[in-house]
């Protein structure tokens, strides 16, 4: 089984690693649209990590599925929550591979915590347009499975510095969150802020925002627009959710300044909420995709 997977499409290229189904790279004509890290190091900051069957947190590792108390694995001992699902740290395999587009397959048994088999699978696929990742939920057990799906990627706005750059996103709530946890404290809350564009110079944030509108073309668009280019995340209308993160250290970037912009179908601890968590009935399958477009006009 390889490694990596190397997939291209006239000057665009993306790699993806076969642990976690990792997005690592994607370049086009030579230029990054995406912080990276290297071959033989696992993803630092959750880089291009697919997040299933739930992104963000669980808090307290735990839930409860028709009345019984479930019980994750703490995967986050500091805040005590279960994060980012079950997928991320797994071996999947390519089931189809071609010069353009490779699919990966995991299928995943009942662990602590989640009473439930599935078979999932991710396909990234460049084109004209740039990169887009479809992903999908097969439900292999005998009762409807809630889940939620979510992606890490750090979309990196070509040659521009992030610190110059306006971050827009098509969201119009917030989400407040126990800044120690990281799980919210109370309903999302009215915030168009980011609607018109706000520079990241002077902006610090690890924070979840919803109600994310879709255009005329029925996607939900954020972005990041700087002097030297940009890059725009769209999603299916089902990515109503979306998390941002700006570390100032990400590792091996001389700036250290990277944005993290997570498409996510719920919010954190959705288990729990059940706010817009979803459900896929025994023997379904649920799909959707999101991409990433270069944007080469300048601000």
């Amino acid at each position: 089984m390889a490694d990596e997977y190397e997939i291209t499409y006239a000057g665009a290229r993306a790699v993806i690693t076969a642990t976690g189904a990792t997005l690592r790279v994607f370049e086009v004509d030579g230029v990054s649209y995406l912080e990276t890290f290297p071959e033989d190091e696992s993803a630092p900051m959750g880089s291009g990590a697919v997040l299933i069957p739930w992104p963000n947190r669980t808090a307290g590792a735990e839930w409860t599925y028709r009345g019984e108390p479930q019980h994750l694995e703490v995967t986050e001992p500091a805040r005590g929550n279960a994060s980012h699902g079950l997928v991320r740290k797994e071996t999947w395999a390519a089931t189809v591979e071609e010069d353009s587009s490779v699919t990966l397959e995991l299928t995943v048994g009942e662990r602590p915590g989640w009473p439930f088999r599935f078979r999932t699978t991710v396909t990234y696929a460049l084109d004209i347009e740039g990169l887009a990742v479809t992903h999908t939920v097969h439900n292999l057990a005998d009762l409807p499975m809630p889940f939620g799906v979510g992606a890490h990627p750090y979309p990196r706005p070509g040659r521009s510095d992030a610190d110059d750059c306006v971050l827009t996103l098509a969201a119009t709530t917030h989400l407040p969150l126990d800044p120690e946890r990281m799980v919210p404290t109370g309903p999302a809350v009215p915030d168009d802020s980011f609607a018109d564009g706000k520079p990241l110079r002077g902006t610090t944030l690890d924070d979840a925002f919803g109600g994310c509108v879709p255009g005329l073309d029925g996607l939900v668009r954020h972005s990041l627009r700087g002097p030297d280019g940009g890059v725009e995340l769209w999603a299916d209308p089902v990515f109503g959710w979306v998390q941002v993160y700006t570390p100032d250290s990400f590792p091996g970037k001389e700036s250290g300044r990277a944005v993290a912009i997570e498409p996510m179908t719920c919010p954190p601890d959705a288990l729990n909420s059940g706010t817009d968590l979803l459900e896929v009935r025994p023997r379904e399958t649920w799909s959707a995709s999101w991409g990433l477009r270069p944007l080469r006009s300048s601000l």
